[in-house]
C-alpha cells in the first residue's frame, strides 16, 4: 500500500494520495496564489499577507503548503495580469518591487518562467514611450556594432536566427520529344513542348548572430553577414510570437525574419522607436 503524499496515511493500492487531500491541497494553493497576486498587484495587505498565507497553508491539508512558492506564483500572476492590460506604469513597478523586497524573493526564482524578464521588458517599453529610449539593457559583452554618434543602444538580443525569403525556379513540362526517320536525311520530331518556369518562395535560415535595436537603426551581426537598417527604410513590421519580420524598401529587398524568442517585446519596441525616429 502507498502512503498519501499529503496526510501520510494509507492511500490504497497503487495510489499516492487521497482524492480528498488532493482537493484540499489544490483549493488551498489556488486561494493562496490568488491572495498573494492581489497584494502584489495593489500593495494592499502587504504587512499581513504572510500571516494569512500561513493560516491557509495549515488549515488546507495536514501537509503544509509551501508559502514561499505561493508568494512567487502570486507575483508572477500579478505581473502577467498587468502586462496583458497594457504598459507597466511606474507605480505598478514600485508596488511589485516593494513586494519582492518585503519577502526577500530572489530574481532567479522570479524568472524561472521568464516573468522577471517580462517585467524588465515592460519597464523598458514604458521608458521608450516616455523618453524615447531606455537604459535598462544590461550589456556585459562586447558589441559588434559601430553605432553612429547620433544614436544610442536600446536593447540587444543574442543567438538570434535570421531568416530570408528565397525564390527557387523550376522548369515544368519541358520535353524534347521523340525523333524518328521518315526517309534518308529527313527526320520528324513529335511531342516537343517548351514548358514554363514555376517560382517557389521559401523562407530559410541564412545566418545567426546578434540583433541590436537602437534609437535609429536595427543592427544585425552574424557569422556570414552584418548590416544595419534605418527605420526610415523599413516598409512594414510583422509580429510573430517568437520574433519579428521586417520588409525593407526596394524592388529587390527580401523580407527578413529575426527569431529573438520574445515577439511581443521586440515588435512593440521597434514600432515605437520607428515612430520617434
Amino acid at each position: 500500500m502507498g502512503a498519501c503524499a499529503y496526510c501520510g496515511q494509507d492511500a490504497g493500492f497503487f495510489r499516492k494520495q487521497h482524492d480528498e487531500c488532493q482537493q484540499k491541497y489544490d483549493s488551498g494553493f489556488s486561494q493562496m496564489v490568488s491572495l498573494a497576486s492581489n497584494v502584489a498587484r495593489t500593495g494592499n495587505g502587504l504587512q499581513t499577507l504572510e500571516q494569512q498565507l500561513n493560516h491557509i497553508a495549515v488549515s488546507s491539508t495536514p501537509a503544509c503548503l509551501n508559502v514561499r512558492q505561493t508568494l512567487i506564483r502570486g507575483w508572477e500572476r500579478a505581473v502577467d495580469g498587468i502586462l496583458s492590460n497594457g504598459v507597466l506604469t511606474a507605480p505598478d513597478e514600485v508596488i511589485l518591487m516593494t513586494y519582492v523586497q518585503k519577502f526577500g524573493l530572489a530574481q532567479g526564482d522570479l524568472n524561472s518562467n521568464g516573468t522577471f524578464t517580462r517585467l524588465a521588458y515592460g519597464c523598458a517599453l514604458r521608458d521608450v514611450l516616455e523618453k524615447g529610449t531606455t537604459s535598462r539593457a544590461v550589456i556585459t559583452f562586447q558589441l559588434p556594432f559601430n553605432l553612429q554618434k547620433s544614436e544610442s543602444l536600446v536593447w540587444c538580443f543574442r543567438n538570434v536566427a535570421c531568416y530570408e525569403e528565397k525564390i527557387y525556379k523550376q522548369l515544368i513540362g519541358n520535353s524534347q520529344g521523340v525523333s524518328f526517320r521518315v526517309m534518308k536525311g529527313v527526320y520528324y520530331r513529335v511531342g516537343q513542348s517548351k514548358g514554363y518556369t514555376q517560382e517557389t518562395a521559401r523562407t530559410e535560415q541564412v545566418d545567426s548572430g546578434m540583433l541590436g535595436i537602437t534609437t535609429e537603426h536595427v543592427y544585425f551581426a552574424g557569422q556570414k553577414q552584418s548590416f544595419r537598417i534605418s527605420y526610415k527604410k523599413i516598409v512594414s513590421f510583422t509580429p510573430y510570437s517568437d520574433g519579428i519580420g521586417i520588409c525593407k524598401d526596394g524592388v529587390r529587398a527580401k523580407p527578413q525574419t529575426f527569431i529573438t524568442g520574445e515577439g511581443w517585446f521586440v515588435y512593440n519596441l521597434v514600432m515605437n522607436l520607428s515612430q520617434n525616429s
